[in-house]
């Protein structure tokens, strides 16, 4: 640590670790933890620049962002308070210690059985400038980055005074609390998941039947029906399990070396919570290891935290299996909250060990489970638990996801389509699958009921198809996903962002919860409640920023600092791109397997803003980037590719879609636009097509929209006469109102407004 960063009495520490950041220390015994711990890996961010008042009984430190005070004391309300040096609140711009600051909240532990919200913990991000983050109960890690208790109990408080710098405030707690780790490509991708009892057979035509429909995947999860489950009453319950199911799978080397070939990455479900138990394949080397007494089957009980357990657990249980086939390894929580080291949460250890191991041993590698707290980041996949289907819990869903963000938690897996109970609604299923293709993880799931498995074909041919085109554009948007993947690692901005992150200072941003940056140059807006079955249009309150907006589907242009209703039939989704967004898809989407860099990649331009964009991609250790540029001004696109390890397709080629620009010459109500014709800079042989997109028609959307709708024809005749006069909202609004059609003008506002932006 920077020696100059740091004020210390005999029991109090103060160490600053940036101008807007500061740990808190108090220990009667006046010995202080100078180890990283279970949350906090890293305080040296570099010196800090400080004012400090010392005297025999006052303490104060001042920054260009807060000013502590404090009398020489053990820490109270009355002896310790800090000013934020910002204008955010007229009455809470001071924290006192012992109270727990109001932030916009972080994460919760698990979604299990909850239909709907649920009460979530605090993040390091408020409105009013200033949060707590409480690390006085984290045990230390030594140097084999073994978790163990402190040396002397202690206060440790880390102090945030970031204001409204939100992303700031992110990327140093990412600082602070170690990086996100870079995802490897497959998990981008569509998971297939199911609790069922597949056969190996069962299993392999259903994966040959989602190829069969062109819907791609790139993720297996086999449930925990792949292992032993149906014991001897002695054994207990089956839930946990290591010795594969033969009658199932006769052949598991065999059944994980073809779901390879199809490009697929395999995880298998295990619950830990039992130990090794005596009917195991792996259990006489287990219980030679550990001193058991076979004669009587003791178990190998369950105890991470036990470095001899531990080692078995891992060499003679999970590495035999990952050398058949097994990817990485979803952790399914059943292990309770207490370990022999009292305070030692068993869920955090088995994250910590478990990704550890598949990192050691498979380069770039994942774990799939539940959140245990601030640091969790670190571990990813998270997995949220059962959740009932219905449509409470998707609506709490998009919030959930977005705000974990405060807690730096970026990578959510949720059961898309929901795990448990619920009902039947097809509707309800797309919207799921939408909001899932527009989420960290896409992992399809279900419970072991019959009747509620998620493949697009068990639904009604209109949805059904809809869920293969959203599962394929999941695919297409792979190698804009793994850009930002790189992003978060490299640079603490997280894929899903509150639209408050971009838009601090505006409230509008605050009221919008469900609404989110995916990356900086898209925002979606999940529909997450029933359609309007007169109009069958489903919609969803936004709020766009300043600037131009478009409708990343059809192109259509929305002016920005707008709060609007917009509608959107069961096909279609709210996804808006910035202006000058420049968005890379993979073209042929079911023709690439999960980890293969696309043969043709489509890039969608959009206009209104000149702006540039690098799309990271790598293989191993090597790296390759393309860039393209859009320049308004000169009406030039430049594409540059750099790729010094010869990592990419040989053959790739680019195809470039100029989004809402006028078509060259073409009529835009009574005035003719000029030709906009955009020359191509490329230092590569790659072929490229520029193809501007024609402004869309809203007139005949607004036929759409009057024709789909279950409403009187001679008030779709009105509606449509009155609009095609040149509408006015006043007019469309009278006659709406004298017929009192719920939703109606809402409808057609949406499209008054993009014809006037």
């Amino acid at each position: 640590m920077q020696e100059d960063n740091i004020i210390q009495g005999e029991t109090y520490r103060f160490t600053l670790i940036t101008e807007k950041l500061i740990r808190l220390e108090y220990s009667e015994t006046g010995v202080f933890e100078d180890a990283p711990t279970q949350t906090v890996l890293n305080r040296d961010l570099g010196k800090v620049a400080y004012h400090l008042i010392d005297e025999e009984n006052r303490l104060e430190i001042i920054t260009t962002h807060f000013h502590l005070y404090y009398n020489k004391a053990a820490f109270s309300k009355d002896n310790l308070f800090i000013d934020v040096l910002n204008k955010y609140s007229l009455y809470n711009n001071r924290w006192y210690y012992g109270t727990t600051p109001e932030t916009l909240k972080g994460t919760a532990r698990t979604l299990d059985m909850i239909d709907g919200s649920t009460e979530l913990g605090e993040g390091i991000i408020s409105k009013a400038g200033l949060a707590i983050l409480d690390d006085s109960d984290s045990f230390v890690l030594d140097e084999n980055n073994n978790p163990e208790p402190r040396k002397q109990p202690e206060e440790d408080l880390y102090f945030f005074g970031y204001g409204r710098s939100y992303l700031e405030a992110i990327q140093d707690f990412y600082k602070l609390t170690g990086k996100t780790p870079l995802l490897p490509r497959y998990a981008l991708g569509n998971w297939w998941s199911r609790y069922w009892k597949y056969d190996e057979g069962e299993y392999l035509e259903l994966m040959d039947r989602f190829e069969n429909e062109k819907v791609p995947l790139s993720v297996s999860v086999i449930d925990m029906d792949w292992h032993l489950t149906d014991l001897p009453e002695r054994f207990g319950s089956g839930w946990t399990g290591y010795t594969w199911n033969r009658e199932l799978f006769p052949d598991p080397k065999r059944f994980l070396k073809t779901l390879h070939e199809k490009g697929l990455k395999v995880t298998l479900n295990v619950h830990p919570a039992s130990g090794i138990l005596a009917f195991e394949e792996q259990y006489p080397v287990v219980a030679e290891k550990l001193g058991l007494d076979p004669s009587i089957e003791e178990p190998a009980k369950f105890d991470i935290d036990n470095p001899a357990f531990r080692e078995t657990y891992f060499e003679d249980v999970h590495h035999p299996l990952e050398k058949e086939g097994v990817d990485f390894w979803w952790i399914d929580w059943q292990q309770g909250t207490n370990t022999c080291n009292r305070g030692l949460d068993p869920l955090w250890l088995l994250n910590h060990y478990h990704y550890q191991d598949i990192q050691a041993n498979h380069a770039n590698g994942i774990i799939l489970s539940r959140y245990a707290g601030p640091g969790s980041h670190r571990y990813p996949i998270g997995f949220s638990g059962d959740a009932v289907i219905s449509w409470k819990s998707l609506a709490f869903q998009p919030y959930f996801t977005a705000t974990a963000s405060n807690i730096g938690y970026t990578w959510w897996s949720h059961d898309i389509g929901g795990h448990m109970q619920g009902y039947r609604e097809d509707e309800l299923a797309l919207r799921w699958y939408q909001f899932g293709v527009f989420s960290p993880i896409n992992r399809l799931h279900s419970s072991c009921s019959p009747f509620t498995g998620k493949e697009p074909w068990r639904f009604n041919p209109i949805v059904a198809e809809a869920m293969k085109d959203f599962l394929r554009l999941r695919h297409a948007f792979i190698p804009y996903l793994y850009t930002l993947n790189v992003q978060t690692h490299r640079d603490g901005i997280p894929l899903i962002m509150p639209i408050y992150y971009l838009n601090p200072d505006r409230e509008e941003a605050y009221h919008v919860p469900n609404e989110y940056y995916f990356g900086e140059q898209l925002i979606v807006a999940p529909i997450t409640e029933r359609m309007d079955k007169k109009l069958q249009y489903g919609s969803t309150k936004v709020w766009l920023p300043e600037g131009s907006w478009y409708d990343f589907f059809t192109g259509r242009r929305y002016k920005g600092n707008v709060e609007l209703e917009v509608f959107r039939s069961l096909e279609e989704y709210p996804v808006f791109a910035k202006a000058g967004a420049i968005i890379p898809l993979d073209k042929y989407p079911a023709e690439t397997k999960g980890e293969t860099l696309p043969l043709t990649l489509e890039w969608q331009l959009f206009a209104g803003a000149s702006n540039r964009f690098t799309m990271v991609e790598k293989a191993g250790d090597n790296e390759a980037k393309t860039t393209v540029e859009l320049d308004i001004e000169a009406k030039k696109v430049h594409l540059h590719v750099e790729d010094p390890a010869g990592i990419l397709p040989k053959e790739r080629t680019h195809l470039l879609h100029l989004k809402g620009f006028a078509a060259l010459g073409e009529a835009v109500g009574a005035k003719r636009v000029e030709k906009e014709m955009f020359a191509l800079e490329s230092e590569t042989a790659i072929f490229a097509s520029l193809e501007p997109n024609k402004v869309q028609d809203v007139t005949a959307e607004v036929y759409r929209r009057l024709d789909k709708a279950e409403i009187a024809y001679d008030l779709k005749d009105r509606l449509y006469t009155i609009w095609q006069s040149q509408g006015d909202d006043f007019q469309i609004g009278a006659v709406l109102g004298q017929l009192q059609i719920k939703g109606l003008e809402g409808l057609l506002y949406e499209m008054l407004y993009v014809k006037n932006s």
